[in-house]
């Protein structure tokens, strides 16, 4: 355990530093998009993205510094993503990480540029970094990947079924789906440019590894709604009870506290039997799956 702890704790300072170098510099013009921009990525977050495409491509071969192109991609766009769904017209939420979120420290308009720049940037980085070793036949996929994931049909779609679901009952497949869409598509992502950083990734192993990120990217919004009702704003950096506020269908309400905590835990032992037969390799990966379904923040 304490091993592992080290271990994620020196990919999320290696994410942090990478995106650092990768960001626009705070006095570079404009100077305040940029400072937004910085603000909203190194501003905290617990890196569980970046953290999850260096444990794929760990698992499969691939070198660290092939990694850190991909992994600030996909913290671009979920920063993007965050900044955006705290706005009035989305979430409305007034604190992201335990600091006021980007609207409320820069102003609406340029916040939304922000996540606009910052969604741009994210694909610039993996289409120009240097140290990425895919072909470009890879790369080309690599970013319809990130693509996928990140537009409507995916993340961006999950949003407006989100926005369409308010005050409404879903089943327990309607909520999946949306999800799936929401939160877990990043996941997915996340975990498969990890996986296709190593040119000789096997497609059996590419298949075990999207699966696995299905099942830890359902876990993971499972775990959000359960600490949504039973966190409090100063562990979790941001606005508790705010899906109740907004009447949104969450899996607590649908399953209750304990169904919700049981599907969590069956998506987690089904996540591990995905990547069962990649070996030791693999063990950061499942370790990462039993912190997602039992994270306190």
């Amino acid at each position: 355990m304490p091993m592992m702890v080290e271990l994620i704790g020196n990919y999320q300072a290696r994410a942090k530093q990478a995106l650092d170098q990768r960001l626009p510099a705070a006095d570079l013009h404009p100077c305040a998009l940029h400072q937004a921009m910085r603000y909203a990525v190194l501003g905290g977050g617990k890196r569980i993205r970046p953290v999850l495409v260096y444990l794929s491509g760990a698992a499969v071969g691939a070198a660290p510094d092939t990694l850190d192109g991909p992994a600030c991609a996909v913290e671009f766009i979920h920063a993007y993503s965050l900044i955006h769904d705290d706005l009035p017209a989305m979430d409305n939420d007034d604190l992201r990480h335990g600091q006021p979120t980007c609207h409320k420290a820069f102003g609406e308009a340029l916040a939304i540029l922000a996540g606009d720049a910052l969604q741009a940037l994210a694909f610039q980085v993996l289409g120009q970094d240097d140290a990425m070793v895919a072909d470009p036949a890879t790369r080309l996929r690599m970013l319809g990947v990130l693509a996928q994931a990140a537009g409507s049909r995916g993340m961006v779609g999950g949003q407006a079924i989100d926005l369409a679901a308010v005050g409404q009952e879903l089943g327990l497949a309607e909520l999946e789906n949306m999800h799936i869409h929401k939160t877990g598509a990043l996941i997915r992502a996340s975990v498969l440019l990890g996986a296709l950083s190593q040119p000789k990734v096997e497609p059996a192993v590419l298949e075990q590894l999207d699966h696995y990120a299905k099942c830890i990217g359902l876990a993971f919004q499972i775990r959000d709604d359960i600490l949504d009702v039973i966190g409090d704003a100063a562990t979790l950096g941001k606005t508790t009870g705010a899906d109740r506020a907004l009447n949104k269908p969450t899996y607590p309400t649908l399953l209750g506290l304990d169904g919700a905590r049981e599907h969590a835990r069956m998506l987690h032992e089904e996540a591990l039997a995905s990547v069962q037969a990649l070996g030791p390799e693999a063990e950061p990966l499942r370790w990462i799956a039993s912190y997602i379904v039992e994270r306190a923040y």
